[in-house]
């Protein structure tokens, strides 16, 4: 039974798992509530209408011994003071006697039948006591039904006393009864809330152990894989849902880059091996090798990749599963244009979605703090430019200008043509640069070795000038106003290649 729970627990996905982690926790707390409601019942409730019924019938005898004494005086006075008060006390008598319980099963039979003799009792009562009242006292049969009435009180005593008595003896057969009960409730009431306490920690180990470790590992990978090793052994995950098909696809995407980059490494040093004659053509072609490497390396992005995983981890525990899964396409989406984009130049168009996934991840990543806003005024879909051409000089504009503020910024990407060139401007408000600083990263564009600390910039500053002789990159700054980078490229429309 426990291993078929277990197999069902696989097969759901993210939302559903929360969704009955959420339910068993509201169970939990619903049960709390009832069994709190049920041990105040016993041991308050039930005493509380204990004490009720003792005190009705003691006011009961209190209130038709008024009724007597004021009944005697007013007799022997007639009194008009005295009229109102008997007719006060009148009253209350009727009224108390009227909030009698009278349910045969709670109260018993003794209590039943002198309950019923009291009330039967009364209204013939009142009857005789009105009709005195208001006769003469001349009558001739008065003075019999004056001391009718006096016997008729004795006997409503007589009863409400004995009615008093049965009460307080049912009362204190009840408590015997309840005295278990009471022992017992503080018991039961420590026993279960253990029981939900236990409970809660062992829903909470299984979220932990089938949610969080995993993006924990992916999280351990991507760290391994910053460090270029990519023959790490694969990321366990038996679950069916979204986040196992996450950890299969990062598990395939680690060993084909990592074959990859040992190709290429091959190639690159066996090219190094080749005739001192062709020495010139070798070199160009291992300045290609390597940059297609750094690229490859570039377009990973392991930093990214840690810091994407955690904010996923967090969200499938605070959040409900379609921002996981939002997240999680986006990452697959980047993932998939980065490692499936063979061809040197894209249409603008996918450039701009991959760019926008790419926001998406960073915004969640960020809480909001970074924006970026896209103004193209042409048809993206008919222009070519070269592949990764924006998310290097992003990440650059986030990692170097906006994360380090504290309230972050916006980056700004305006696209337009202008005098048949194609006309690019990706800025950001963030840190920027000193002059000093400027003139050096400028230096080092135009150098043969390049950036080695500027890799993704660098890359594209020399891919643009290889592919375009009339193209240009330049970079504008200032300290404490941001960084523009402009591109300039000729106009050059058709359809994508190695799509």
């Amino acid at each position: 039974m426990k291993r078929r729970l277990a197999d069902i627990w696989r097969s759901l996905k993210i939302k559903k798992k929360i969704a009955l982690f959420t339910n068993a926790v509201l169970c939990i707390i619903v049960l709390s509530i009832v069994l709190a409601v049920w041990s105040i019942k016993a041991s308050l409730l039930d005493f509380s209408v204990i004490l009720k019924n003792n005190s009705l019938t003691s006011d009961i005898v209190r209130s038709v011994e008024s009724e007597t004494d004021l009944f005697e005086q007013y007799i022997r006075t007639r009194d008009a003071g005295l009229y109102e008060k008997l007719k006060e006390a009148a009253l209350q008598t009727k009224r108390l006697i009227g909030q009698l319980p009278s349910d045969y099963r709670s109260i018993g039979e003794e209590r039943y039948a002198r309950t019923w003799s009291i009330r039967n009792l009364y209204e013939v009562y009142c009857e005789r006591r009105d009709r005195v009242l208001y006769e003469q006292s001349e009558a001739a049969d008065y003075i019999g039904r004056l001391y009718e009435v006096y016997d008729m009180q004795k006997y409503l005593q007589s009863y409400a006393e004995l009615l008093m008595q049965d009460t307080l003896e049912h009362s204190v057969r009840l408590y015997s009864e309840r005295v278990r009960t009471i022992i017992l409730v503080p018991l039961l009431v420590i026993l279960a809330e253990m029981i939900f306490f236990v409970s809660i920690l062992k829903l909470s180990g299984v979220m932990s152990r089938t949610i969080v470790e995993p993006v924990m590992e992916l999280a351990e990978a991507s760290r391994r894989i910053t460090e270029n090793d990519f023959y790490i052994e694969d990321v366990k995950m038996q679950s069916e849902d979204e986040l196992g098909d996450l950890v299969h696809a990062f598990n395939k995407m680690k060993y084909a880059t990592g074959e990859y980059i040992m190709a290429l490494e091959e190639r690159r040093k066996a090219l190094d091996l080749y005739h001192a004659e062709e020495l010139e053509r070798l070199r160009i072609a291992a300045r290609l090798d390597a940059m297609e490497l750094e690229l490859l390396k570039s377009q990973i992005n392991p930093h990214f990749l840690f810091n994407t995983l955690n904010v996923i981890g967090g969200m499938a525990n605070l959040e409900n599963a379609q921002t996981t899964e939002a997240m999680i396409q986006a990452l697959s989406v980047l993932f998939r244009y980065n490692l499936k984009t063979p061809g040197e130049k894209v249409t603008l168009a996918r450039e701009l979605k991959v760019i926008k996934d790419y926001m998406f991840l960073q915004e969640m990543r960020f809480g909001g703090r970074i924006r970026c806003e896209i103004d193209c005024r042409i048809d993206a879909e008919l222009m070519m430019i070269p592949t990764f051409t924006f998310q290097p000089l992003i990440e650059n504009a986030i990692i170097h200008g906006l994360a380090p503020k504290e309230e972050g910024g916006d980056i700004r990407i305006r696209i337009m043509e202008r005098g048949g060139m194609l006309c690019i401007d990706v800025a950001d408000d963030g840190l920027g640069m000193d002059e000093e600083r400027l003139r050096t990263l400028r230096r080092q564009l135009q150098e043969e070795d390049g950036n080695r600390t500027n890799i993704g910039l660098s890359n594209i500053y020399r891919r643009i000038h290889a592919m375009y002789p009339a193209g240009s990159l330049r970079v504008y700054s200032r300290r404490g106003r941001g960084t523009a980078i402009r591109i300039r490229l000729p106009d050059e429309k058709g359809e994508e290649v190695g799509r």
